[in-house]
């Protein structure tokens, strides 16, 4: 994209907000990028420590994550392999797009996070509702990490006790609600209460591998089936036209990894926009890859059968599935804290630019407000966790707002961007690009519209 003669619009000021409000809206960064302060940023050039090849590694590792066991579901919603791997490659257009616009407005605006780009591209309203929609949504992901646990639990705990599943459990210590509850106070609010988050990037990389390994389990699965898993039915096209928006959610949330991408950006030793395209390009062709092979292969495994949760569908006694759930019980006890420290930071911003007060001037109050903010968030997703059962609910709505942030975020800082160019005359790729950003706006704005809507009529027939 070509850059303009004129400035950003940046009316980050607005409302006499302080200048110092917005630092803990800028943690909203992944844990395992180093980066400097702005102002040493702006300095010179290849002051990042992150190779292309780094780059292309930490954007594959924030995009791969527990939503992966949702797709083979989404395949079978969406009527099928073809249907599903078309309805991917389509959207995963939209995806890179998405990610290289928003390289492309934090070099113009000079900000370095996700919400801190909206708000000086777009300005005040957009800005705050992009806040409010990253708490929401890290909201809603950590109640479906909790879901995930007390799924693999489940299974796990059936194996050990060697009952059968369907029967239940007479015990109280093997209660779902038990298990999900004793892990979520001993292993995950010990983890969520600190200051800052960045002990838990080694964690972070074992849960990696754990994602991997469970995407290779289930190819292999697939191969070398079981004598006991035949597929119930295997759907070859869409039940009805609409059928295919069902799996949009699931691709959502799967490749969203937009938030932590402008500070990935930044890290980079030249963070040019034309390398950052080749980056997200090769990041999200491996991410297509991992989630393929494990929608196709789960999906062709069991049919229509499939549940929401694919580790569900496999025997308790499987040991290399065991592994894999015990795998992603470890993935989801460090990502909750992560999701949770971005929420509270953002919440943290919105609270200190609303009242004007600095943060050297709120420290002893921000710790109170932090553990207050850190146990009101921990029981309330607990609580949502222990009541919705089934993981796709939570999925259908979080997917949508995934869509913001991969298509209508982007596409009206690419509008407000071109728009704030200052030209004589108005090129033919400068209305393309106002144009695609307009096309982003609406399919995201459709997307999120459709799946919403299908979340809420689901729950009220249900």
């Amino acid at each position: 994209m070509a850059q303009g003669t004129g400035s950003i619009n940046s009316d980050y000021k607005d409302w006499e907000w302080s200048d110092d409000a917005g630092e803990r809206a800028r943690l909203l960064q992944s844990p395992s990028v180093e980066m400097l302060p702005k102002s040493a940023e702006s300095q010179g050039n290849g002051l990042g420590a992150t190779s292309a090849l780094g780059a292309v590694f930490i954007v594959v590792n924030a995009a791969l994550g527990a939503g992966l066991l949702n797709f083979p579901a989404a395949f079978s919603m969406a009527g099928g392999v073809a249907a599903g791997v078309t309805l991917q490659m389509c959207m995963l257009i939209f995806i890179i797009g998405g990610l290289v616009i928003l390289a492309y407005c934090s070099q113009a605006s000079n900000e370095r996070t996700y919400q801190e780009v909206v708000w000086a591209v777009c300005g005040k309203v957009p800005g705050v509702l992009c806040e409010v929609a990253i708490a929401v949504y890290t909201f809603g992901t950590c109640i479906a990490f909790l879901i995930i646990i007390g799924d693999q639990e489940d299974k796990i705990i059936a194996a050990l006790v060697k009952e059968p599943e369907e029967a239940g459990s007479s015990r109280w210590y093997t209660d779902r609600k038990f298990t999900i509850s004793i892990t979520a106070f001993l292993l995950i609010l010990p983890l969520s209460i600190p200051k800052e988050i960045g002990f838990q990037k080694y964690a972070s990389s074992l849960s990696v591998i754990g994602t991997w390994y469970v995407t290779a389990v289930i190819i292999i699965k697939y191969i070398w089936p079981d004598k006991e898993l035949v597929p119930v039915e295997i759907p070859t096209s869409p039940s009805t036209w609409t059928a295919v928006f069902n799996a949009m959610p699931t691709i959502c949330f799967g490749f969203q990894c937009h938030m932590s991408s402008v500070p990935v950006f930044n890290s980079m030793k030249q963070p040019e926009v034309k390398t950052w395209g080749a980056v997200v390009t090769v990041a999200m062709v491996i991410a297509l890859f991992v989630y393929t092979g494990t929608g196709v292969c789960g999906f062709l495994t069991f049919g229509a059968g499939v549940d929401q949760d694919v580790l569900m569908s496999y025997p308790s006694n499987d040991i290399p599935v065991a592994l894999a759930r015990a795998f992603i019980i470890l993935c989801v006890l460090t990502s909750y804290p992560i999701l949770h420290f971005c929420g509270r930071a953002v919440l943290e911003g919105l609270w200190l630019r609303y009242t004007g007060v600095t943060v050297e001037e709120d420290v002893v109050r921000e710790r109170r407000r932090r553990l207050l903010q850190t146990i009101s968030w921990f029981l309330l997703t607990l609580l949502l966790a222990l009541f919705i059962p089934d993981i796709g609910k939570v999925i259908s709505v979080i997917g949508g707002l995934a869509a913001c942030f991969i298509f209508v975020f982007p596409g009206l800082c690419l509008i407000q961007a071109k728009l704030s160019e200052i030209q004589e005359t108005r090129a033919i790729s400068w209305w393309a690009q106002v144009s695609y950003g307009v096309f982003m706006v609406t399919l995201g704005a459709f997307i999120f519209g459709q799946t919403t809507a299908n979340a809420i009529f689901l729950d009220l027939t249900a």
